[in-house]
């Protein structure tokens, strides 16, 4: 009987144990990794029972600004290194904390039923008197909304189709707008494209990458997490070979390949 409660009270003792050191992190992360993120952590999350991470998508300079005003982020996965650095420099996130991951590239999606030819017609495909409504990512607060005005200007269409524009809070809303139907095109991230909810749904042309800025995409530890070593795993899942395997079939180019 005496045997028995110890080993009752050391079982007890050990669950305990592992529910305190249970972690979780919260990850504010660039809307194009929705669907590559999202296997990623789900993955990790298999050998991470106990830990909870929870992931929260949107434009990355919304997502920073967020951070500035006291969000209780832990990790940030952006879709400019830019806005990871400004972390750093306000002393939100340590230098030695910043990594990049994948460089992204900017897409023409138009859906299943639409009449333009992007493959053949590329950018011109938005000349077509029948496109009324182009979208593209708040050029405001979304890397990808600055790329794709850039890629406009360069490709001498902008002027020509400006005032047809419409706007999505970041590159994930602004694909939903060309799939449901509320634009005839848009501009977004290839890893959308090839996501399971649209690569069946539309067809694109990758808009060449030396027409706008390059889309380096890197992440930084918050400096207030309370779980850094969760916070590194799932940085180190997301850079290590698995993730990257995900990352390319996204259509992310991994940096150094």
């Amino acid at each position: 009987m005496k045997a028995r409660l110890i080993c009752y009270l050391l079982a007890a003792q050990l669950g305990t144990s592992a529910t305190l050191r249970a972690a979780e992190i919260t990850v504010a992360a660039a809307a194009d990794l929705k669907f590559a993120l999202d296997e990623i952590v789900a993955d990790l999350q298999k050998t991470h029972t106990n830990d909870t991470i929870k992931v929260t998508y949107g434009s990355s300079g919304n997502l920073a600004s967020q951070i500035e005003n006291g969000a209780p982020f832990d990790v940030f996965f952006s879709a400019d290194v830019q806005f990871p650095k400004r972390l750093i420099e306000k002393k939100l996130a340590g230098e030695d904390s910043l990594f990049r991951y994948a460089i992204g590239h900017v897409v023409l999606w138009v859906r299943n039923e639409s009449p333009l030819d992007v493959q053949k017609r590329g950018i011109e495909s938005l000349l077509d008197p029948s496109v009324r409504k182009i979208a593209i990512a708040s050029p405001e607060h979304a890397p990808y909304g600055r790329a794709a005005v850039a890629a406009l200007k360069s490709l001498g269409v902008y002027d020509k189709i400006a005032d047809k524009l419409v706007f999505g809070e970041n590159v994930s809303q602004t694909a939903q707008f060309v799939q449901s139907g509320a634009a005839d095109a848009g501009l977004i991230a290839l890893s959308l494209a090839r996501s399971p909810k649209m690569k069946d749904a539309g067809r694109y042309w990758e808009v060449p990458a030396d027409v706008y800025p390059k889309l380096e995409q890197a992440g930084v530890i918050l400096s207030r997490t309370k779980s850094p070593e969760l916070a590194r795993e799932l940085r180190d899942a997301v850079t290590g070979a698995h993730g990257k395997e995900v990352l390319r079939r996204y259509g992310f180019v991994i940096p150094n390949d």
